[in-house]
Order: structure tokens, then C-alpha cells, then sequence
């Protein structure tokens, strides 16, 4: 048994799980390995940061789970997933951790073969951040009758509907980062070192809010000033903050590792007139953008709806506006499937949450003003009340 509180009921994951074999089956795959902590955890409960060394979880067509790691992280399996028993939590030897005479996806095909998947049809995510080219050639030799493909973001797009109870993590994700941003606005102001204010940041969203506790961030805050803020993944430094720069700042709020981030931009002085326009144009943009969520609507159709706004205003965007979130670990708050973007024709479903963020990146400062997104039955929710402007301070 474990006191550790459990994310989900036993229920859910079943649900979860069965989707995805559906998905399996769709592709004709025997069994799956999945390495991305984000569908470990949507699937199993698994949640540690463990994601540094090689680690997955082993779905087939029948049973529980087998969730595979490092043997000390077992111990962390046994009080997060929803599985019980000793079959469905496997550790490899620690010998076999960063080290060059043997791989870890080594003893993953022995245990593999074990289950007998030795001549299997198994999936593997080859395109994300935790599965390696040295990987898949030591799972690859250790399965010489097997048959490996690419499932990168099968499991990703079952995530893609949420359900109640991750609707309502999200909910309070949202209500932590209001009071991030609410922390920013009270506190910034020329002089301030930068470092300090994140510092202030962090504090904010590890406390939480309305009596609900913060997670870690899949990012860490954006928070670049001046001409930095023309880039759009600087970090921060120990410089004053100062009169007459922009600084935006794209954070997000976690609770029980799901995201919800947010960006706001805070000028110090008198605004110019470049700037001013260029947020009353995103501003409208946004609100064209928002009409075209509702369901039935097609993810591209926000896109366009945002650039052809912005462009009548004389700005432009070439990168997306938004993509879709939920549970995340690092790097990424993104589920990595559907984008805001011309050329995506994923029909928009309730129960979809997305980043709707249409950032611009302008020759002298950088401009966010992002909202968090629910799509609903009738359109849409704005997951945040955090007011949508430039916010300015003398």
C-alpha cells in the first residue's frame, strides 16, 4: 500500500488505456514502449524526475502496464502508478546507468523477450526528447526478430480530449498563474534585478493558489528585456530592470504536472507608438482568432483568422500562434500534436485545451500577450482572467 495520492482513479486510466489500443491496433503493432515521461505518466500515474536516465513503459493488448526504469526508481513506481505487484514495476541494475560498456535498451529487449515480444511488432517513440539513436540501436540488436516502428505522438494525440478531472487540474494551474503574473505587476519596477523578480516568480507558483499547491514548470520563465526581448527564449540574467524597455514574460502555473502558461509584457516608461500599435493589432487579432474556436472548426481556421487581422494592422507572424497543452515535463509545456497554423486541419472537439499565443518578436522589443484556451460545447473558455493588455509601470 501507499499514502502517495493518486492523480487519477483506476477507471480512468483504463479508459486511457483502452483508447490507445485502439490507436495500437489501428497500426498494427503488437506492443508499444513508451519513453516520454508525459505519456508514461498519462498512462501509468508515473510521476519522478527520472527522466534522465532510460526509462518507459511497456503497453500490449492484454493486463496492466509494465512500467521499466532504473531499480532505485522503482520504488517511486510503486507509489505513483495504478498498477500493483512486482510484474508490473521492472528496475534494471544500476550498473547499466551512464555507462559505455553497456546500454539500458539492452536489458529492456531481454525483458521483452520475456514477456514474449521477442518476435513482436513494437512501436517506439523515436522523435522525442528521452529516446536516443544509441538507444534504438541497442533495443534494435537485442530484438533481431522483432519488428520496431515509429509511434511517435500515438500516444500523444489520445491525450488530446481532456477529461473532468484534468480540465479541473488545469483550472487551478490557471488560478496559480494569475497570481504569477498578479506578483509580477506589484513588484516590478526599474532598479529591480531580474534574477530577484524570477526568484519572486518561482515562489509564487510553488505556493500555489486558492489553497491548491504549485508543481514545477516544463519551462522555465521567459523573461527577456529590451533587445533581448526580440528573441523568443531568452531567459534571465542578474541586470536592473530599466525605464524604457519591455520585458515580456511567458510562465505557466502547474499543479499535479499539468500547465497552464501564460505571457504578459510589462513596459517601464512611456510606451512608443510602435508599441501601442502593435498591441492594439494583436489585440484584435486575438479576438478574431478566439471566434473561430468552437467546435467543429479546424485548428487552422484560429490561424488564419489571427493573420489576416494582424496583417491588414501591417504586422506579421511566420511562426504558429498556439499549440496544445496538458500534462508536461521538461523541456516542453507542449503536447507536441495539434498547432495553431495554416495547413493544420485537426477538427477542433470539446475538451481540447490549447496555448493560443500569438507573440510578436518586433525589431527593437518583443510583445506576448497569450491566453490559456478550453474548447466547450458552445466555443471556448479563456482559462485565465489575467486582464489582456500591455501592462505599463512608471
Amino acid at each position: 500500500m501507499t499514502t502517495f495520492e493518486k492523480n487519477f482513479t483506476t477507471a480512468e486510466y483504463t479508459r486511457r488505456i483502452a483508447k490507445t489500443r485502439v490507436a495500437m491496433e489501428a497500426r498494427g503493432l503488437d506492443a508499444i514502449v513508451v519513453c516520454d515521461p508525459s505519456n508514461m505518466s498519462w498512462l501509468t500515474g508515473y510521476d519522478g524526475w527520472s527522466f534522465y536516465v532510460y526509462q518507459g513503459v511497456i503497453l500490449t493488448h492484454s493486463g496492466d502496464p509494465v512500467w521499466w526504469g532504473r531499480a532505485m526508481d522503482a520504488l517511486g513506481a510503486a507509489r505513483t502508478v495504478f498498477m500493483t505487484g512486482a510484474d508490473h514495476i521492472r528496475g534494471y541494475d544500476d550498473t547499466f546507468v551512464q555507462n559505455p560498456d553497456k546500454h539500458p535498451m539492452q536489458e529492456l529487449a531481454t525483458l521483452l523477450t520475456e514477456l514474449g515480444l521477442e518476435n513482436a511488432r513494437i512501436g517506439v517513440e523515436m522523435d522525442n526528447y528521452y529516446y536516443s539513436a544509441a538507444a534504438h540501436v541497442a533495443l534494435a540488436g537485442g530484438l533481431p526478430q522483432a519488428t520496431l516502428s515509429d509511434v511517435t505522438g500515438l500516444v500523444n494525440w489520445q491525450r488530446a480530449i481532456k477529461s473532468e478531472r484534468e480540465i479541473e487540474y488545469m483550472r487551478r494551474a490557471a488560478r496559480i498563474v494569475e497570481a504569477m503574473h498578479a506578483r509580477i505587476l506589484e513588484l516590478a519596477e526599474p532598479g529591480m534585478r531580474k534574477n530577484d523578480l524570477i526568484a519572486e516568480i518561482y515562489a509564487t507558483g510553488i505556493r500555489g493558489a486558492d489553497g491548491f499547491w504549485g508543481d514545477y514548470p516544463a519551462i522555465v520563465p521567459m523573461a527577456p528585456s529590451g533587445l533581448d526581448a526580440t528573441a523568443p527564449h531568452l531567459t534571465w540574467d542578474d541586470r536592473p530592470m530599466q525605464t524604457g524597455e519591455a520585458t515580456f514574460f511567458e510562465i505557466a502555473g502547474a499543479h499535479r504536472r499539468y500547465q497552464c502558461p501564460q505571457s504578459r509584457t510589462l513596459f517601464l516608461g512611456e510606451v512608443p507608438q510602435k508599441f501601442r500599435d502593435a498591441e492594439n493589432a494583436v489585440l484584435d487579432a486575438i479576438e478574431a482568432g478566439l471566434a473561430q474556436a468552437k467546435p467543429g472548426n479546424q485548428a487552422q481556421d484560429i490561424a488564419n483568422a489571427f493573420n489576416a487581422t494582424l496583417n491588414k494592422a501591417g504586422f506579421s507572424k511566420d511562426s504558429r500562434c498556439g499549440y496544445a497543452i496538458g500534462i508536461s515535463y521538461p523541456p516542453d509545456w507542449g503536447e507536441r500534436t495539434i498547432s495553431f497554423r495554416r495547413g493544420d486541419t485537426t477538427v477542433l472537439e470539446p475538451g481540447m485545451t490549447f496555448h493560443f499565443m500569438p507573440a510578436l518578436w518586433l525589431d527593437d522589443g518583443g510583445l506576448e500577450i497569450t491566453e490559456p484556451i478550453l474548447i466547450t460545447e458552445e466555443g471556448f473558455e479563456c482559462l485565465c482572467t489575467t486582464p489582456r493588455e500591455l501592462w505599463v509601470k512608471a
